[in-house]
């Protein structure tokens, strides 16, 4: 009977032991019991710190006595399939210079409910899913359980993320929640990643956003893409004093892009007023680069180019401001800009008079893409990935959720615990 005593002493040992070093918990901690429920498939292992020990306080490191203990319990990596979990009487220190705090537990992170390993892994899984409810499923934890990991992921990352250089940043505007909600994106264009997403389009949404770079981050940034929307012109100045303002050029040609559209809709409807179905069906035509039209388009447009339409020569004007972004030198582009604006303030067109002059307005900022070369063609690129995370939602009713999501995933964030 004293051999059976002694042997199943010397398993337990064992067993704690094999444990602790599952865990790589450091001395003084230990597993004091492990508990297996075979009808509920859950391993629930007892940590101590033990009685009669100083501990560390968690601000200063000084060792202090112990005033208290607090029971905690941490959902950990599953076992052979049994779900896992780690209790702990947690001890707080009474730190002569800090007062009290609870010491920081080697396998979990200050009010996490999950341990180290346990939020790695789920941070794996929401990488390959993209799918929270999925991830929950697959977990064993609910919607919420899952959610805090994604967020304590994105929080650990954006802190990790401060001291990052950061030179040349882009800012938008996305359509991307219902109602026609916007919000305000901010690219770091080099990383090609998002830096941070606010609820709507306005100079306090844009400031916001910015907000989430440091003092010496704002002070090093050259140079800011964005389109010609004031409030988003005005938060650049007064946030980033280095920083020069370059309008984007693909929301110039937009500008363009929608005078031509006005002509055409100006002219397809005096045409049927004259009888003639000319225009009907070409909307694309026009609106189409030349170089991605298909040959139903090609020969749509060798049947329209002797009519002498005015939408003909809108689409010569905007296809020739096109060559404007091919110029090495400022004072060349400066010089065709000056020719074209003539052409197109004198084509009696007042859709594209109108566009002329509004680029003419906003020359200076557009003129800096010849120093800097800075589009928004990251931040159009990660839009896709961002409807993508929009639909495997099914939607977002909260927008701090879906700022989490959007940051998890086109962020370029240090996740993970132990990045």
């Amino acid at each position: 009977m004293g051999y059976l005593f002694s042997h199943m002493k010397q398993t337990e040992t064992v067993v704690r032991e094999h444990y602790k070093r599952i865990l790589t918990l450091p001395d003084p901690w230990q597993v004091e019991w492990v508990d297996t429920d075979m009808e509920a498939k859950a391993i629930t292992l007892s940590v101590i710190y033990p009685m009669g020990t100083l501990a560390p306080c968690p601000e200063c490191g000084t060792l202090c006595s112990i005033k208290d203990r607090r029971r905690k319990k941490w959902r950990h990596l599953a076992q052979m399939t049994f779900a896992t979990y780690i209790e702990c009487d947690v001890p707080r220190t009474d730190c002569a210079e800090h007062d009290v705090h609870q010491i920081r537990t080697p396998w979990a992170e200050p009010h996490g409910r999950f341990t180290l390993d346990f939020e790695t892994f789920g941070i794996q899984l929401i990488l390959a899913c993209q799918n929270l409810t999925e991830v929950g499923r697959l977990l064993g934890i609910s919607w919420d359980g899952i959610q805090a990991i994604q967020r304590r992921g994105v929080e650990r990352g954006l802190f990790r993320r401060r001291r990052d250089p950061i030179r040349r940043l882009g800012i938008d505007e996305k359509s991307f929640l219902s109602r026609h909600r916007y919000a305000t994106v901010l690219s770091d264009l080099k990383g090609a990643r998002i830096l941070e997403v606010t609820q709507g389009r306005d100079e306090a949404a844009a400031q916001a956003a910015l907000d989430v770079l440091d003092i010496n981050q704002k002070a090093k940034v050259e140079a800011v893409a964005a389109d010609m929307w004031v409030p988003y012109r005005n938060a650049v100045q007064s946030q980033l004093p280095n920083a020069v303002l370059v309008h984007d050029r693909f929301h110039v040609m937009g500008y363009l892009t929608k005078a031509l559209d006005k002509v055409r809709k100006k002219e397809h409807w005096e045409l049927k007023a004259q009888g003639s179905e000319a225009l009907t069906g070409t909307k694309y035509l026009w609106l189409t680069s030349k170089e991605n039209w298909s040959l139903k388009q090609k020969r749509e447009f060798r049947e329209l180019k002797d009519q002498n339409l005015n939408v003909g020569r809108a689409f010569a004007m905007k296809q020739q401001f096109r060559r404007f972004w091919d110029f090495t030198y400022a004072k060349a582009a400066e010089g065709f800009f000056k020719r074209w604006y003539f052409w197109a303030t004198h084509s009696r067109l007042k859709p594209m008079i109108e566009a002329a002059r509004t680029i003419q307005r906003h020359y200076a900022n557009i003129s800096h893409f010849f120093q800097h070369r800075i589009t928004n063609a990251v931040a159009e690129g990660l839009n896709s990935k961002i409807q993508l995370i929009k639909a495997g939602a099914r939607g977002f009713r909260n927008f701090a959720n879906f700022r989490v999501a959007i940051l998890f995933h086109c962020g370029g964030l240090k996740l993970r615990p132990h990045e």
